[in-house]
């Protein structure tokens, strides 16, 4: 092996046989290798929640057709992967996104790229997803790109309970609510209540002559928003539900929802921060957040991540070692 990590050449297949140790260093820099050739890579290109500029769509097509095959493919978390691409071509490559303002990376045991729905598009969004995620983003993929943590950390934003992103198969979700304030008093109990035709999931019922909605139940999707003909639902809460605790892959987990509605965007980025911060500090190098909350408990992590004040100085100069394979 040469001092630079490499196994050395192999000649009968014109590619450069690479050290575990330098295949694992890559990795790290967003570079995943295609396992049917040894030194062939397809490099993760980091986006805004699944959102780039047309310039920069020229830039990935133009790097692609430089240093790769020519071909790009997108990730399950709205990233792009340059593909093919070879060892002798990744820093070339790295070098040629970042003078133009791009990035690669997506992998370790860091905060993860942001996964947002187009709320503000979808006829159901309840929230400006975008507006959110790039806040998210900025703070905690960008900001806190260097604070290794037990394992990785994934946030997904929905605008609306019908969870095309699956924020409760992340460690973190957060969507966005509409929650009905029913005045009862102009109610008129009609045998045929357009409120209840409406409600998509039919918790919605007429019980004693008044509209009667379990807030348990509900899940806050707004669609019956306007549909009393006399009043009744017309004033609506908006907000946000935040879940933690969820997870995808060999061992799913789905996110449990706080116990609090947060009203504001600020709250939900303090509550996303102290998540983080709570993982870092009490989580076992190796574990996901899902077992970290599993095993302190859901109500002393919803206590510590509502309530509580946390050291925010003191968890961030703390050594964590990080252990996520992939």
């Amino acid at each position: 092996m040469n001092k630079n990590g490499l196994g050395g050449v192999d000649m009968d297949n014109n590619m450069v046989v690479l050290s575990p140790e330098e295949v694992k260093r890559v990795k790290g820099l967003g570079c995943l290798r295609d396992k049917r050739y040894g030194d062939v890579f397809n490099v993760r290109v980091i986006t805004r929640n699944g959102k780039i500029t047309a310039q920069e769509h020229r830039v990935i097509a133009e790097a692609a057709e430089r240093f790769g095959s020519g071909e790009v493919a997108m990730t399950t978390r709205l990233t792009l992967e340059i593909q093919g691409v070879r060892y002798s071509n990744i820093q070339p490559l790295i070098d040629f996104l970042g003078a133009h303002g791009l990035s690669t990376g997506g992998t370790g045991s860091l905060v993860r790229p942001i996964v947002s729905c187009k709320g503000t598009t979808c006829q159901y969004g309840l929230a400006d997803t975008y507006s959110l995620s790039d806040k998210i983003h900025e703070r905690f993929y960008v900001g806190y790109h260097g604070v290794t943590l037990p394992h990785k950390f994934k946030i997904a934003v929905g605008g609306c309970p019908n969870n095309c992103v699956k924020p409760d198969l992340n460690d973190l979700g957060i969507v966005g609510q509409s929650i009905p304030v029913v005045e009862l008093s102009k109610c008129r109990g009609c045998k045929k209540c357009q409120v209840v035709e409406s409600c998509p999931i039919k918790i919605a019922k007429v019980a004693d002559g008044k509209i009667d909605i379990d807030p348990a139940e509900c899940n806050k999707c707004g669609r019956c928003q306007g549909k009393c003909p006399f009043g009744a639902m017309v004033e609506y809460q908006a907000g946000f539900k935040v879940t933690i605790g969820g997870r995808w892959g060999k061992k799913i987990a789905h996110g449990i929802p706080l116990t609090k509605i947060f009203t504001s965007e600020e709250e939900v980025m303090d509550v996303v921060e102290k998540a983080i911060l709570l993982f870092r500090d009490e989580g076992i190098s190796g574990e996901r957040f899902a077992d970290t909350v599993a095993r302190l408990g859901f109500d002393y992590v919803n206590d510590k991540l509502i309530g509580s004040d946390i050291d925010k100085t003191a968890i961030l100069n703390k050594a964590v070692k990080g252990d996520a394979t992939c």
